[in-house]
């Protein structure tokens, strides 16, 4: 994006919860992919204090992006992960870089913090370029294994188990 230097990445602020829930409900309104509570998900995550890392693209003073990590779990003890998503860009900025800006600046966020690695379900061809590889044998049974991406983060090891998501990704919002 050309005006990525225009933009600044920062953590949420309370003010900023009302925006965060309409920029979701706008990014995934009408995607076939979407189960159209991706908003409600980023809310319960935030309730729950499951919100570990909540980021938004500013520009000019307006949101215009955000990024959720919430913790993920797997049977290995002693090991930092984390899930990602949702990642959502106000529709008319969509397809500009914003996204990518909040991925990269995410992650280097969970890398500074000592993370072992990052999970999340999405489009191998989108996120494959932020070095998430495609990882049947760690999905969870409810997730689709063809779409199940992990990335480690400080050369740590890799589970040999599956990794799980928050449980508030597969519950009914409190």
């Amino acid at each position: 994006m050309s005006e990525s230097q225009d933009i600044h990445i920062r953590p949420e602020a309370p003010a900023d919860v009302p925006h965060i829930h309409r920029i979701i409900e706008a990014a995934f309104a009408g995607k076939p992919y979407a189960d159209g509570d991706e908003q409600d998900l980023v809310d319960t995550l935030r309730n729950l204090g499951a919100l570990t890392l909540s980021l938004v693209a500013e520009r000019d003073g307006e949101i215009i992006g955000h990024i959720a990590f919430s913790p993920a779990f797997t049977a290995a003890s002693g090991q930092s992960w984390f899930a990602l998503g949702p990642v959502a860009v106000q529709p008319a900025m969509q397809g500009m870089g914003v996204g990518a800006l909040l991925i990269v600046s995410g992650l280097d966020r969970l890398r500074e913090n000592e993370a072992d690695g990052c999970i999340l379900t999405g489009d191998p061809g989108y996120y494959e370029r932020f070095g998430f590889a495609v990882s049947p044998a760690h999905a969870p049974a409810e997730e689709p294994a063809e779409f199940f991406m992990v990335k480690l983060l400080n050369a740590g090891q890799m589970p040999t188990a599956t990794i799980h998501f928050h449980s508030a990704f597969h519950d009914e919002p409190q």
